[in-house]
C-alpha cells in the first residue's frame, strides 16, 4: 500500500514545533546563571565567602590595586604581593613612594620631601636629601616599618581588607574583565560588597569596603612576582632609626 505523502501544512507544522522546542531548550539554558560556572553561585552566602577566603589564602601571589582609607588617610596602592614579600607603589595626598619587602627586609624609595617630613625638622634637610631617590632599608623597630610593612604582607593585608561586616546575602551577578562573578553584600551593602569569580578558582576579584573606605581590585592570582633586593649602590642603610618619632 503506498504511503500517503505528507502535506505541506503538516511538514510546516512539524518544522515550527521542532524549532520552538529548540528555542525553548536554549532559553532554559540561558536562564541558569550557573551554567558552565564553578558552582559557587549555588551555595549560601557564608559558604561562598569561606571559599573565597580559602582561595585567597592559598594563592601564592596576587596584585591588589585601588584606594584604601586607613586611620583617616587615603592611600592609592598598586601592590604585587607574595608570601615571601611584595613590591609596588603607594601614594598619599602628601607623597608617593615605592615599597619593596624581601623576606624581613623592607625598603622604601621616596623623594627628599617625604623623608624631610619623616625626619621632622629643618636640621635634617641634608639627611633627607641623601635619602631621596634611594632605596632606604627601614629598621624593623622604626615607626616607618610598623606603618608600612602591613601593606607588603599578603595575609595581613587581605585579612583586614576582605572582612565584611553584617549579615551576608548573595545573588547579584556581574562581569569583571569578562569573568562572571557573584556579589556578596554585607549589611545590605553598608558592610561592604565582594565580587567572587564564578569561573575557575573562586577568587575575590573586587571589593567595595564598608563605609566608603575604598574600592580595590584583586587580580593576577598566582602570577610570579619579581622580588630581588636592590643593587647595593641604590641602598641607604640608615641604621636603627629613621623617623623623628619617639
Amino acid at each position: 500500500m503506498p504511503v500517503p505523502r505528507r502535506t505541506g501544512r503538516a511538514a510546516l507544522a512539524g518544522a515550527v514545533c521542532a524549532g520552538l522546542a529548540l528555542a525553548l531548550a536554549g532559553c532554559g539554558a540561558d536562564e541558569d546563571p550557573d551554567a558552565g560556572t564553578n558552582g559557587v553561585g549555588k551555595l549560601p552566602a557564608a559558604k561562598i565567602e569561606a571559599k573565597a577566603m580559602a582561595a585567597a589564602k592559598s594563592a601564592e601571589t596576587v596584585r591588589l590595586s585601588g584606594n584604601v582609607v586607613s586611620q583617616g588617610r587615603t592611600y592609592k596602592l598598586d601592590m604585587r604581593l607574595a608570601k615571601e614579600g611584595a613590591r609596588g607603589d603607594l601614594t598619599t595626598k602628601a607623597a608617593g613612594f615605592q615599597l619593596l619587602r624581601v623576606g624581613d627586609e623592607l625598603y622604601l624609595k621616596a623623594d627628599a620631601a617625604f623623608w624631610a617630613g619623616e625626619k621632622g625638622g629643618k636640621s635634617d634637610a641634608a639627611a633627607a636629601q641623601k635619602l631621596g631617590g634611594k632605596y632606604v632599608k627601614v629598621p624593623s623597630a622604626d615607626p616607618v616599618y610598623k606603618r608600612f610593612s602591613g601593606f607588603t604582607d599578603k595575609d595581613v593585608l587581605l585579612g583586614s581588607l576582605l572582612a565584611l561586616h553584617g549579615k551576608l546575602t548573595a545573588g547579584d551577578r556581574d562581569e569583571i574583565d569578562g569573568v562572571r562573578t557573584i556579589r556578596l553584600s554585607a549589611g545590605a551593602g553598608s558592610g561592604g560588597t565582594l565580587d567572587v569569580s564564578l569561573e575557575g578558582t573562586p577568587y575575590p576579584l573586587r571589593l567595595q569596603r564598608a563605609g566608603g573606605a575604598g574600592v580595590v581590585r584583586l587580580d593576577d592570582w598566582g602570577k610570579s612576582v619579581d622580588l630581588k633586593a636592590p643593587a647595593k649602590d641604590q641602598v641607604v642603610d640608615y641604621g636603627k632609626k629613621i623617623s623623628g618619632d619617639g
